[in-house]
């Protein structure tokens, strides 16, 4: 018990697997007809593959077999307007974005439950009326507050009221299996009506929406020329793309691009399963903002055995802590012990695209596993924090105001995600393990036993923070070691007698020597309990019950 709450249980640390699959990215340069060939079997497969989502969520939730059948049915019938491995990859791609469609769904449906659950209990509350004790048998003794005004109240029963519209409708569409997607992306589909707000040209937002619904994506095949008989690059970095059925007339069998592709990032890898006839994926993607044209080659990787943590710990490990502008690290040894001064690595993120976010936060990821390389870590430790919990109910449970506001946004920025994928990726290929260790109390009690210790072997104290606490409580959580640190002197209830009066003559060791009172002491009270002591080799006294010290 900790101020009158209970502290709820850690979860243990955990190996991250190795990613189990490979994703590279190239820029092709087509030329002017050869873009434009590109963009008409996009839209064209674009229409079928949207045609093909909007009847797959008309038909609902199906079982294994269901889909296997829905899956032959459809792909025979678009095998006449495309060609059987372009309907293979659309119908798997159609499948793909129904399921993860269904569970964004079931993800909201969750949320919503939550952030009625809390408006609920506190709105059933009076102004400034607190809740009775929760069931201390459940471990729970927190209690809640109603809200500070009748204003504030009336304003939550207000949104209280349009949470459950929408967690009704989100329930009946999750029972029905029918999820909301938009193809193309449903935020740029809501700056269309808000085009004075961005930077986009009522022109400019149309080529990025027909860009963005073109489909131009082939799944590999094992045994094939190249991996891929749909979109093949060959030894030579000749692309060629299989024409669909429908524009065969026009554009003949196949379309080449003329200048070659060459993948810099892990070239030879991508080059030995192209050449050695195993599967490989491409996607071609267009920016019309920089009118760029992009192909992706993915495919899977053999799963890695997983290192056992013992083994991880037997050497120094990094613990980070993953803050909104930086990350804050401390190296530990492996008995816990901090070494050398902590480090501070910027990740300025926030008021950037997409893109750039992911430039710095892989800059970061860089400098970090330099660093532990440098040092020889067998292990980088971080949170296994996603902010799920915080993100459904942040509005009722994050404080309130200007305040509240800028720890929601803190929170919203922190990039927990995209962190933690791309440093278990990056970390893999330089055989360096990612642990991950439950989040709780890491912040609060790194700040408290280990905040004062970093600044006391840091050349300058003023650069060690809060974070860099939670480093080292992150770090020795990885370890298996405890947090908190024993406080200095003696323990509760324990306590020591230095120097003892020198014994009589007529007293021997081992004898039990009389207790007796020194002028001006008072006097036991009537009935009182005295103990006795017995002197030590030592020549020191103690009292046969702790927290109690003999009188002489």
């Amino acid at each position: 018990m900790a101020g009158g709450r209970s502290l709820r249980r850690i979860g243990d640390p955990v190996v991250a697997s190795a990613p189990a699959g490979v994703r590279i990215r190239t820029r092709i340069h087509p030329v002017a007809a050869e873009a434009e060939a590109l963009r008409a079997i996009g839209e064209v497969l674009g229409s079928v593959y949207r045609g093909e989502l909007a009847g797959r969520v008309r038909v609902g939730g199906l079982d294994r077999k269901g889909q296997a059948v829905w899956r032959a049915t459809r792909k025979q019938a678009l095998t006449a307007v495309s060609s059987s491995r372009w309907a293979g990859t659309i119908t798997r791609a159609v499948e793909d974005q129904y399921q993860l469609g269904m569970r964004s769904l079931a993800a909201q449906v969750a949320d919503l439950r939550a952030a009625v659950a809390v408006l609920e209990a506190r709105c059933v509350l009076g102004p400034g009326e607190l809740a009775p004790i929760a069931d201390a048998e459940a471990g729970d003794r927190s209690r809640r507050r109603g809200y500070r005004s009748a204003a504030e109240r009336f304003a939550k029963t207000r949104r209280l009221a349009v949470l459950r519209t929408r967690l009704a409708v989100a329930e009946e569409a999750l029972a029905a299996g029918r999820p909301a997607i938009t193809v193309g992306g449903k935020r740029l589909w809501r700056n269309r009506n808000h085009l004075d707000a961005t930077d986009l040209t009522a022109q400019l937002w149309r080529e990025k929406w027909d860009a963005a619904r073109m489909f131009l994506t082939a799944d590999g095949e094992s045994g094939k020329r190249g991996g891929n008989e749909t979109i093949r690059v060959d030894e030579t970095g000749q692309l060629s793309i299989k024409v669909p059925t429908a524009l065969a007339g026009e554009l003949g069998s196949h379309v080449v691009i003329a200048v070659p592709v060459q993948f810099h990032h892990r070239g030879p890898e991508w080059r030995d399963r192209a050449t050695g006839r195993r599967a490989v994926r491409y996607d071609i993607r267009c920016d019309p903002e920089r009118d760029r044209w992009y192909l992706d080659a993915s495919w899977k990787t053999a799963a890695e055995p997983v290192a056992e943590l013992d083994g991880l710990r037997s050497g120094p490990v990094l613990g980070v802590d993953l803050n909104a502008d930086h990350l804050a690290c401390c190296l530990l040894d492996a008995s816990g012990n901090p070494i050398g001064e902590p480090v501070t690595i910027p990740v300025q993120t926030p008021g950037l695209r997409a893109s750039r976010r992911d430039g710095r936060v892989r800059a970061a990821i860089s400098s970090l596993l330099d660093f532990a390389e440098h040092h020889q870590c067998t292990a980088i430790v971080v949170e296994n924090l996603d902010f799920a919990d915080a993100r459904a109910t942040g509005r009722e449970t994050l404080g309130r105001g200007k305040r509240g506001k800028r720890f929601r946004r803190a929170v919203a920025g922190i990039p927990t995600r995209r962190f933690r994928t791309r440093l278990t990726a990056m970390a893999a290929r330089r055989g360096i393990a990612v642990i991950g260790v439950d989040p709780a109390y890491t912040s609060r009690w790194g700040a408290q036993h280990w905040r004062t210790p970093l600044q006391q072997q840091t050349s300058d104290p003023a650069t060690v923070t809060t974070h860099h606490g939670a480093a080292a409580a992150i770090g020795r959580r990885g370890l298996g070691l405890a947090i908190r640190r024993r406080p200095a002197g003696p323990r509760t209830r324990q306590r020591t007698s230095v120097g003892t009066p020198p014994a009589r003559p007529d007293q021997q060791p081992g004898t039990t020597p009389r207790r007796c009172r020194s002028s001006g002491s008072p006097a036991p009270p009537r009935g009182a309990r005295v103990h006795r002591t017995t002197p030590t080799a030592s020549g020191q006294h103690r009292s046969g019950r702790t927290g109690h010290t003999p009188a002489h």
